[in-house]
């Protein structure tokens, strides 16, 4: 006995001088690793023959440092941490527009309904060239934009470049509060539809007033929309599924490197409504929080998700204060669905430089609902009931990363004083030509990535004089890549002229009038529609998972 004790100490003696020796070696290692930064930086900055921007550079080493790990590990300054406290808390104090930079012009990008931007005539695509005495161009373009909040009560004035002409303009700043919730209404005597696509903290507050708005005017069941939600506050998600769910049901569970982060959130309060019959919208770009909605209630059966499978978002996050007012938001924990399935779609653990697998290329394991539907981990959220749209080509995905669809808007918007209400415009496949001549004009930074590699091709053959006797074969070549191109874009008609429509749309009646547009044409809300309406399909879905 005495012999089996000693050896029990013994083997607990090795594991915890094994455990403290892993501990020392590793904070060794970062302490060492800091010295060096830190020598280096010195002798950088006493000895380098021209001036370094210490903040510059700093700010740089550790963005390539990030750079290998996920996307959503990342470092901001105290101007980025304004940012995180305005898009989180939902307020903040500005004109009532927001601005984005396309190539290295600060460009109106929307204009807040019943504010001051709006009063006083500044449109979405006003190009800002002046902010009080500061010029746009003189300044780095992510610091100049936030010369537009400020103090409410204040003015601004800004100069703005509009279809070449110049335009001055004095506007108030004043409390901007974002609504998650930019529209809500019932699509039938029965059915209603709430959008939201932010969970900041006011998401569940929002949306539970919209119920309420909706149950006073007859509503018997639900539609919520999730679609281009790319998520947000973990515990409005929890919150929001509290709503349909009973109290003390587990809606997530999350898994962490720290004990202390490993956690299962349940629901704390009685609900509002257990029996109103829900269809959830999803699409490519509803992640995070908006599939922890979307999979709980889909893990409990208590809705039908329709629409595309989701982003494949299952880690969180959380914001680490640093010195100086700096602050590290970084992945903590992977979060898994009530039936215990992670949705993460990409393998950042086993990336490859630009590389990154994608769990769906391997086998998905199967999981079981509350009433033993199956339903799979990895690649996102996978809909009961798929609404089938053509995949993007190359081609289409080079153009949602060019300006293009914003100009061409832009310009529609001057040409055309009026347009048909919201319930009843209809982009025209004449006007989808008239895009594609826009397009082939060169107004816009449309390129592939295949154009660009084989224009800085050419350029390199010029640059080391070996481009003689080759131009004319480049600009067959290049015409031919150009015609395969808006070929390519022909696959995708129906979404891009979808895509022209919210953004025509919004010019003229705001995001308001996108969704008022939505509901008359979305495939997907006539869809759920039609799911609510036959009671019978709702039931066999929740109860077996066949349609």
């Amino acid at each position: 006995m005495k012999k089996l004790k000693r050896t029990l100490v013994i083997g607990s003696l090795v594991l915890i001088s094994t455990f403290l020796f892993a501990f020392k070696s590793d904070f060794f290692e970062v302490a060492k690793q800091m010295e060096i930064y830190t020598t280096l930086f010195k002798e950088l900055n006493l000895y380098y023959i021209d001036e370094i921007n210490p903040a510059e550079l700093t700010e740089k080493a550790i963005n390539e440092m990030l750079e290998g790990l996920d996307p959503y590990t990342r470092y901001y300054d105290e101007q980025g941490v304004e940012e995180v406290k305005i898009n989180s808390s939902g307020e903040y104090s500005g004109i009532g527009a927001e601005s984005s930079h396309y190539d290295d012009k600060l460009v109106i990008t929307e204009v807040y309904e019943g504010y001051s931007a709006e009063e006083v005539g500044i449109k979405v695509g006003d190009q800002i060239m002046k902010i009080d005495d500061v010029f746009v161009a003189d300044y780095d373009s992510n610091q100049v934009s936030t010369l537009l909040q400020g103090v409410p009560d204040s003015t601004v004035k800004l100069v703005v470049k509009r279809q070449n002409e110049m335009l001055n303009f004095t506007v108030k700043r004043e409390k901007i509060i974002v609504d998650p919730v930019p529209h809500f209404q019932m699509v039938s005597p029965e059915i209603g539809y709430i959008a939201f696509n932010k969970f900041n903290n006011k998401a569940s507050a929002s949306v539970k007033s919209a119920f309420v708005d909706l149950k006073e005017n007859g509503m018997k069941k639900l539609i919520l929309d999730l679609r281009g939600n790319p998520g947000g506050l973990l515990n409005e998600a929890i919150n929001i599924t509290n709503f349909f769910v009973p109290k003390n049901e587990v809606v997530v569970s999350t898994k962490a490197k720290l004990k202390k982060w490993s956690e299962v959130y349940r629901t704390k309060y009685e609900p509002i409504d257990l029996e109103i019959p829900i269809v959830v919208l999803i699409d490519g770009k509803s992640a995070s929080a908006a599939e922890i909605v979307a999979g709980s209630l889909q893990d409990l059966d208590r809705a039908v998700v329709l629409g595309e499978r989701s982003f494949g978002k299952g880690l969180v996050q959380r914001y680490r204060n640093l010195t100086y007012g700096t602050k590290l938001k970084l992945t903590i924990s992977k979060y898994y669905t009530p039936s215990g399935r992670n949705i993460q779609e990409l393998d950042y653990t086993h990336r490859e430089g630009e590389d990154v697998p994608k769990f769906t290329e391997e086998n998905r394991n199967s999981f079981k609902t509350k009433n033993g539907r199956t339903v799979y981990d990895g690649g996102g959220i996978s809909p009961d009931i798929e609404i089938e749209k053509a995949p993007l080509t190359a081609s289409t995905k080079a153009l949602l990363r060019s300006d293009a669809i914003f100009n061409f808007a832009s310009d529609y918007y001057y040409d055309n004083p009026a347009i048909a209400g919201p319930e009843t415009y209809v982009f025209k496949d004449e006007e989808f030509d008239q895009f594609i001549s826009f397009l082939q004009e060169g107004n816009s930074n449309f390129k592939t990535k295949s154009e660009s590699k084989f224009e800085a091709a050419f350029e390199l053959s010029e640059k080391e004089d070996l481009s003689e006797g080759i131009q004319s074969s480049y600009k067959a070549l290049s015409k031919q890549l150009e015609e395969k191109k808006f070929a390519e874009l022909n696959k995708n008609r129906e979404n891009i002229k979808e895509m022209l429509s919210n953004e025509i749309i919004n010019r003229y009646y705001f995001e308001k009038g996108e969704y008022q547009n939505h509901i008359e044409f979305s495939p997907f809300i006539k869809e759920a529609i039609s799911v609510l309406e036959n009671e019978d399909q709702y039931s066999r879905i929740l109860a077996n998972g066949k349609n």
